[in-house]
């Protein structure tokens, strides 16, 4: 059985044995290679991330000195300050005041209103892709249908679009456990290229207001509700990093579960109406996200083990979703999993704002693929990317016959 190592390739390769391992060991061990206490039980980490104990920061309440944690190094200043002040990394009052401004863009019928555009969008990159007979699933439809819609929501105009993915790949690496130096400057380099971008398109948006997120942020500012122009900035990059890497990543990773178990891929083909739990059956059977980090605000204790003030918490949430107590044979693909609280988009008051949305994405390229390209083949097997916490794929080669 692997032992639970994200920088070995075996265990990148399938995690899930060794997760199965520390569930045995207990509720909570700690791991001196990252310094974390690491949960591996859906119950814990379901009930963590709901627990006021815990934060995405501690710096509300406390400096590094009094955390007895060292300051980020001055070099890597612009990438904190794009982070920090983004809603995931806050918590409240500040957190409250942000998502309150931003649910406005993704309230259940704003959401619904995309669908048109998100499914047309969605059967033109299939399209594309059936008329050459196949390519690369990962750059032709798993990518650019995420990064449009929330470019089209943001208001970034289309010849605008190129750096995004990049930028975002970029300041993504530092949510790894242990970033190098190497990517730590990617990480800065894109923090900076893409503030300055959106500093000028927020200045174009006071002359010129559009019918977009940005210009509803400015009108909230000048209404009354108190944003800054970084939150702003830091808003709109964390919507396109959150909003485009975890859809992106369950449709390659879903695909490619699905091509290694048959039997799953023939009975959706065969019965279009198991969409909707097929995308919440692979979003929990090969997690996007592997792991979410809290700091303890406050001493805990977890079955007996005090894990003190100043620690901070891994919450595995592929480990929390092949948890057998909750899900009955959890190492298998079941599509036609009825109950299945997954909790790959997180939960407590820092759940996953743009879910409805991802749900419909997921969705649509999903069915798009299966009316337009049903002989849809995989031709070689794809390397991982060589990364633990943001699960994916380096590519899907797919061929239509």
């Amino acid at each position: 059985m692997t032992a639970f190592d994200p920088w070995d390739p075996a265990f990148l390769a399938d995690p899930y044995p060794a997760y199965a391992e520390l569930r045995a060991k207990g509720r909570v061990q700690y791991f001196e290679p990252t310094d974390q206490w690491l949960v591996p039980h859906h119950a814990d980490v379901s009930a963590l991330l709901r627990d006021r104990r815990l934060g995405r920061t501690y710096q509300h309440r406390f400096t590094h000195e009094d955390f007895g944690r060292t300051a980020p190094p001055a070099e890597h200043e612009p990438f904190h300050t794009l982070n920090d002040h983004g809603m995931l990394d806050l918590e409240p009052p500040d957190h409250t005041r942000i998502r309150r401004l931003v649910s406005k863009a993704f309230t259940p019928r704003t959401v619904e209103q995309l669908k048109p555009y998100v499914t047309g969008l969605a059967g033109e990159l299939v399209d594309r892709l059936v008329a050459v007979g196949g390519g690369d699933l990962l750059t032709d439809v798993a990518e650019p249908l995420p990064v449009a819609v929330i470019a089209e929501m943001l208001g970034i105009p289309e010849e605008d679009r190129a750096p995004l993915r990049p930028w975002s790949a970029d300041i993504c690496g530092m949510y790894e456990l242990n970033p190098s130096e190497d990517v730590a400057e990617r990480a800065v380099r894109a923090s900076v290229e893409f503030s300055d971008y959106l500093r000028e398109l927020i200045a174009e948006r006071r002359k010129q207001p559009g019918d977009d997120l940005i210009s509803g942020l400015i009108a909230a500012h000048d209404e009354g509700d108190r944003l800054t122009e970084q939150e702003m900035i830091s808003t709109a990059v964390l919507l396109l990093n959150a909003g485009h890497e975890a859809t992106v990543n369950s449709t390659v990773n879903g695909w490619y579960a699905l091509f290694r178990n048959p039997d799953q891929l023939a009975a959706l083909r065969a019965d279009h109406s198991l969409v909707p739990r097929a995308v919440e059956e692979l979003m929990r059977y090969d997690t996007p996200l592997q792991l979410f980090e809290r700091w303890v605000l406050d001493d805990i204790e977890i079955d007996g083990t005090t894990i003190p003030r100043g620690a901070e918490i891994a919450l595995l949430f592929g480990s929390a979703n092949h948890d057998p107590g909750v899900f009955r044979d959890p190492e298998r693909l079941d599509l036609t999993r009825a109950d299945n609280p997954h909790i790959s988009f997180s939960a407590g008051i820092h759940y996953c704002i743009g879910a409805p949305l991802a749900r419909i994405e997921l969705a649509a390229s999903m069915t798009a693929l299966l009316e337009k390209a049903p002989t849809l083949t995989l031709t070689e097997a794809p390397e991982r990317k060589p990364n633990f916490v943001i699960r994916g794929l380096e590519g899907l080669a797919v061929e239509v016959r």
